[in-house]
């Protein structure tokens, strides 16, 4: 194994940033546009003719970024080494009728999205942001990144079992948070808020993407502050990594094999079925049209197929210290012990014994150590994109991560080292 990579808090310290920088997935695949151009990649549209030359090129449709690198003398049948992640976390989006209230309390409307843990939302100061579509056809980017509204929860002297017998949160009656106060609710009064905010005419907004996020910052955590607490990790972690790697690998790209790809898409949290999931058609759009700007054929676009590996990149669960009974025994990933390896003989991981060639390959290249997790048969594990995405395009697809705490909550807990170890060995699997 080469030397193991001298730990670099900075590359955590700037994953601190792009958490906070993307409340939403919008956001999220805009900053990490923001950084391929910086290093040297250029947007390319749908609507336009591609054509094959060599370097950096991104997509962006809605909440997805597909980016890749052509390296100088890419031959048709190239196969590609991919990064894939997604830009979607669990949460409250607004209503399509926002405006609401009782008693005196003007409220928002909103809907949960995906799984959250519902009792981490209670009690905390909130933001809001997304996507604002305008009536010229454009659309544009909005963050109230201060605290704008609350799930206030209900004082225990009305509750005065809530600690014996558990929370019970009704998702229409309880998780509606206020902003204010007033008997007078009108439709479009939040709509208008949102335009003045975004320096926008009034009635210019026709549609609208919103969603909850927490305003309090990540940071360090601990005596020493080798932990990480932060909002949105599963999974902005993996989409930071994904960019810094492919950033790095486009950087010193003379020489590969391999055409080195990050996508990043939405909707995972809700079973990825949309035009930006992983169930969608984007990527194979994407790599067909790579592989046909380049002069290929339809055996071409097979060959490169065929060779092909993609490392599902999502979170997973570290061991509880409160709750080890709930994991496999013989399986105790630890935060900061390298990525993970995940596994499930019923596909809901991709994993299979090639593909952990494959990793551990990429690993020991970079001198990082990993670790393998796989649920304790009592408890159903989750899924990923992984699994989608070998059946869908038919290429070699390994599941991996990095071990977190309190996944689903509003501020999820991870190990500052793991970031960075995984970020270094996304770059040498995308180096090949």
């Amino acid at each position: 194994m080469s030397e193991p990579p001298r730990f670099d808090r900075g590359h955590t310290d700037d994953l601190m940033s792009f958490l906070a920088a993307s409340p939403t997935p919008y956001h999220a695949v805009a900053n990490a546009a923001e950084r391929l151009e910086k290093a040297g990649f250029r947007q390319v549209a749908e609507t336009d003719a591609w054509d094959g030359t060599a370097g950096g090129k991104y997509v962006l449709r809605g909440g997805a970024i597909i980016a890749w690198y052509v390296p100088e003398g890419a031959g048709a049948h190239a196969p590609f080494r991919i990064v894939g992640a997604h830009t979607d976390s669990p949460t409250l989006r607004v209503k399509p009728r926002p405006d609401s209230g009782a008693h005196g309390w003007r409220q928002v409307a909103v809907e949960i999205y995906g799984g959250p843990l519902l009792n981490s939302w209670l009690d905390r100061d909130l933001g809001l942001a997304g996507r604002l579509s305008l009536r010229d056809g454009t659309t544009c980017l909005v963050d109230v990144d201060r605290p704008l509204l609350r799930v206030p929860q209900l004082a225990i002297h009305l509750d005065r079992a809530v600690n014996s017998d558990g929370l019970k949160l009704d998702k229409q009656r309880h998780m509606q948070p206020v902003w204010g106060l007033g008997e007078d609710v009108r439709d479009g009064d939040l709509i208008a808020f949102l335009e003045e905010t975004a320096g926008l005419p009034d009635g210019s907004v026709t549609g609208w993407d919103l969603m909850v996020h927490p305003v309090e910052p990540p940071a360090f955590l601990g005596r020493d502050r080798e932990l990480v607490a932060g909002p949105r990790m599963d999974n902005l972690l993996s989409v930071h990594a994904g960019t810094a790697a492919l950033a790095a690998v486009a950087g010193h790209g003379s020489g590969l094999s391999y055409i080195p790809v990050l996508a990043a898409f939405d909707h995972e949290e809700n079973g990825s079925q949309s035009d930006t999931g992983a169930d969608g058609p984007l990527l194979g759009s994407v790599l067909e049209r790579s592989v046909h700007a380049r002069g290929g054929s339809l055996e071409d676009r097979a060959r490169a197929l065929a060779g092909t590996v993609c490392l599902s990149s999502d979170t997973g669960h570290a061991v509880h210290p409160n709750y080890a009974e709930r994991h496999d025994p013989t399986h105790h990933p630890r935060v900061d012990g390298g990525p993970l390896l995940k596994v499930n003989v019923n596909n809901r991981y991709a994993t299979d014994g090639s593909g952990r060639a494959v990793f551990a390959a990429a690993c020991e290249k970079a001198g990082v150590p990993f670790q393998t997790f796989v649920s304790n048969n009592a408890m159903p594990c989750g899924t990923t994109i992984g699994p989608i995405t070998a059946a869908r395009h038919g290429i070699r697809t390994v599941d991996i991560g990095v071990a977190i705490l309190s996944m689903h909550s509003v501020r999820e807990l991870c190990g500052a080292k793991d970031p960075y170890l995984l970020a270094n060995a996304l770059t040498a699997f995308l180096e090949g």
